[in-house]
């Protein structure tokens, strides 16, 4: 055949990276140019320019996606991730990268994410159980001795919650359960201290929470465990987890639900000042009860015989009031001086705060800044007088030993044709022509004559003038 002059190989066709990237990216448009897909969304990134970058994943796959401005713009929901949804669009190649990824032009819902889906499963099941019903919610006892708290020992909950407490009711017992709040494990250290004050009856209420964060960030509050932990325990249980827009499993179970970890500080215990004030009301009622009742026991029990026996009968009331009356003062003067003692160690702690006031110091040393900047100023001004002064005199010292100055009095300066200066007449002769320097002006002279200093010597030479 070769001798035939017939070549039979088959022709090879090389294709560049460019090329092929483009004919495989042909063949999915083709393919998929309108497509919908469903699955999860996770890693979205949201770009300045407003494009999403996202990935839809299943349990077996994943595929990259980017939805555009023009498009994003008009989504009725945003990516975001563990949302479960329905998108359409085309499928083509990134040709930069060479990897194939869906262009979305609509996001649909679909149910829920993963968590979401989570969230409503359990909170479904434990209602069926019944551990949300208002008819196993326990009340608060009205002034708690002890507090059980479990949360982070370093988170900002705690710090608010111990600085409420001591506000509306100083002196309270605070036991608390450090217990991670967030990540691996830490449903069961929260499910832990739940149990231990449950256990131990160390405390007469319990609050269980943390600040706010996302759906993940709380996870740890809408795990079965921790659910379960506070729906057994014999003590009464408030959680406080997040912010006042946050429901967890836990808000759900709890004997109550507090908004914020500062909301559960103030639910938990009245503040003292209307402690004081009930028992005062109550000392009055039940004042007025022993009077009335001592006034009317006589007439009612004893009848006729108390008639015949009145003022023994009188004198034993009065006695009995005027008991009552010492009683009444004596628990007066007590809560007067129990008050005057709590105004003090108010007063107290105000002075030690006022110490400890930045503001209180930053006034001093700005009194102290105003003084110094008061004495420095004059001392400035005196600094720039003298340094005027003494610009002045050196102004004058200057222009004093200035040549344009000896100039301007009528004196010259001689200079010969190479620039020297000319100080004594011997240095020139007849003839030769120097350059004179005046205050304003130069001027080209010729010599004509050279007299010595000696006014008596001969001169050296005459010649007429040109």
């Amino acid at each position: 055949m070769e001798q035939l002059g017939l070549n039979l190989a088959p022709q090879r066709r090389v294709y560049s990276v460019a090329e092929v990237t483009g004919e495989i990216r042909s063949l999915l448009e083709a393919g998929f140019s309108d497509i919908w897909i469903t699955g999860e969304i996770s890693n979205v990134r949201a770009a300045p320019s407003g494009h999403y970058y996202f990935t839809l994943k299943d349990r077996d796959a994943q595929l990259k996606a980017v939805c555009f401005r023009q498009n994003a713009l008009y989504l009725k929901i945003k990516p975001q991730n563990g949302l479960a949804v329905i998108a359409r669009g085309r499928i083509s190649v990134y040709e930069a990268r060479g990897e194939y990824q869906l262009y979305v032009d609509l996001l649909e819902p679909q149910g829920f994410g993963a968590l979401q889906l989570a969230f409503e499963q359990l909170k479904k099941q434990l209602a069926s159980e019944g551990l949300f019903d208002d008819e196993r919610k326990r009340p608060l006892p009205t002034l708690p001795r002890r507090i059980g708290i479990v949360t982070s020992p370093t988170g900002a909950a705690i710090a608010d919650m111990l600085r409420i407490l001591e506000r509306r009711f100083d002196g309270l017992h605070i036991l608390l359960y450090p217990a991670q709040v967030q990540g691996d494990g830490a449903a069961k250290q929260i499910a832990a201290g739940v149990r231990y004050f449950s256990d131990s009856k160390t405390v007469d209420v319990v609050i269980v929470g943390r600040g706010g964060g996302s759906l993940e960030d709380l996870w740890a509050f809408n795990e079965e465990i921790v659910a379960r932990a506070i729906a057994e325990c014999d003590i009464p249980v408030i959680s406080a987890v997040g912010h006042q827009t946050d429901f967890t499993i836990a808000d759900f179970v709890a004997d109550l639900r507090a908004p914020t970890p500062s909301a559960a500080a103030e639910l938990v215990v009245r503040k003292k000042e209307e402690f004081v004030e009930a028992v005062g009301d109550l000392r009055m009622r039940l004042t007025r009860a022993i009077r009335y009742k001592f006034a009317t026991a006589g007439r009612d029990a004893l009848g006729s015989r108390v008639e015949r026996a009145g003022g023994l009968v009188r004198h034993a009331i009065a006695s009995r009031s005027q008991q009552v009356d010492e009683l009444t003062f004596s628990l007066r003067g007590s809560v007067v001086t129990r008050l005057r003692d709590a105004e003090r160690k108010l007063r107290q702690r105000q002075d030690r705060l006022k110490h400890l006031d930045l503001r209180v110091g930053l006034a001093r040393r700005r009194a102290r800044l105003d003084r110094a900047a008061g004495r420095l100023a004059p001392l400035v001004a005196l600094r720039l007088e003298r340094g005027r002064t003494r610009l002045e005199s050196l102004r004058k010292q200057l222009a004093n030993l200035s040549p344009l100055s000896i100039l301007d009095r009528g004196y010259a300066i001689v200079q010969a044709a190479d620039g020297s200066v000319i100080r004594m007449a011997e240095q020139t002769r007849s003839g030769d022509e120097l350059n004179v320097r005046l205050h304003r002006g130069r001027l080209g002279v010729r010599v004509e004559l050279v007299e010595s200093a000696d006014r008596n010597s001969k001169p050296a030479a005459s010649e007429g003038t040109e």
